[in-house]
């Protein structure tokens, strides 16, 4: 388990990351998310043992990474966001390089670089100069040398930047395969990449957890988003009086049509919110109510994390 508390870092007087609590579980994929300097790769600094924190604590299966450093660093496998590969080696030699500093006893050594340029596809570039390679196959290389001591935690930074699409969805699959076998956390700046990946994310806003949540608790909504033909004078106390309706929002007036959004609790007979859309359309045409769409509300990590931008920048100018 990884656990990091009141985590914050400062340099000087501007604070990168502020009082940062979570927990992630073994076999857990996190997406780390947030918009570029929000302070992603400063809490991924710190996890991994090369910043040290100005406040707070960092463990990793209960290990204090200030007072047991290696231990759990040899937990770890990391690709920072520009990969330190050496562009004069071949492919081969500096995992075979890599794999000595992570002290891979001598007896495995070629079996497991063999086994790591298998699983990144890059058996056909091992003999291949680094600094030949395409900005994809130098990511798999940094990948590459992340895997060689099977690291439980793998920490991934912007791993797909830079990549073009097929790139991408090789990453993409690379990363699926490896969640098989470790906690893997990525930061990225791409909401497609925590959704094509992730089973939760965390958001991360002017160095402060904005959100933590898995990707699919995200998706579920008990609204119900409705456009009919009257207007709020004339539908706002129709709409509170049905059942199960908790609380009526106008949205907008377009084409002659109104729209809504509909809070939906629990009705009188204890059905669920969204199993009442029926009842709902029942009740408005019996009453003469022309109901043009009605659907339950289909929310997505774009339209959230716009939304916690949008009050994150509100609260600045407050301030």
């Amino acid at each position: 388990m990884i656990k990091t508390d009141k985590l914050s870092r400062k340099y000087g007087s501007f604070t990168a990351v502020d009082n940062v609590s979570f927990e992630i579980q073994p076999g857990e994929v996190v997406g780390l998310l947030g918009h570029n300097g929000a302070g992603k790769t400063t809490i991924l600094k710190m996890i991994t043992g090369f910043l040290e924190p100005s406040a707070g604590a960092i463990s990793i299966d209960n290990k204090d990474i200030t007072e047991d450093r290696l231990s759990v660093q040899k937990k770890i496998g990391y690709l920072p966001e520009n990969g330190p590969v050496y562009p004069d080696m071949s492919v081969v030699d500096y995992l075979l390089f890599m794999a000595e500093l992570r002290a891979v006893p001598e007896d495995i050594k070629k079996s497991i670089v063999r086994e790591a340029l298998m699983r990144t596809e890059l058996m056909d570039r091992a003999n291949q100069t680094i600094g030949t390679l395409s900005r994809g196959y130098q990511q798999r290389v940094g990948v590459a040398q992340a895997l060689l001591h099977n690291p439980q935690i793998l920490i991934l930074d912007e791993p797909t930047n830079g990549l073009d699409p097929s790139q991408i969805q090789h990453m993409r699959s690379l990363i699926a395969d490896l969640s098989q076998k470790s906690t893997v956390i990525i930061s990225t700046h791409v909401l497609q990449e925590v959704q094509a990946v992730c089973d939760r994310v965390i958001i991360i806003v002017n160095g402060r957890v904005a959100l933590d949540s898995k990707i699919t608790d995200l998706q579920k909504s008990s609204r119900v988003l409705l456009s009919i033909d009257r207007s709020p004078e004339d539908a706002q106390e129709k709409l509170s009086a049905l059942e199960g309706v908790q609380s009526v929002s106008f949205l907008r007036e377009e084409d002659a049509q109104f729209h809504y959004a509909l809070q939906m609790g629990q009705g009188e007979t204890g059905a669920p919110p969204l199993s009442q859309v029926p009842h709902i359309i029942s009740a408005l045409t019996n009453d003469g109510v022309t109901i043009f769409a009605i659907h339950p509300e289909k929310r997505d990590l774009e339209t959230i994390f716009k939304e916690i931008n949008i009050d994150a920048r509100e609260i600045q100018n407050v301030h």
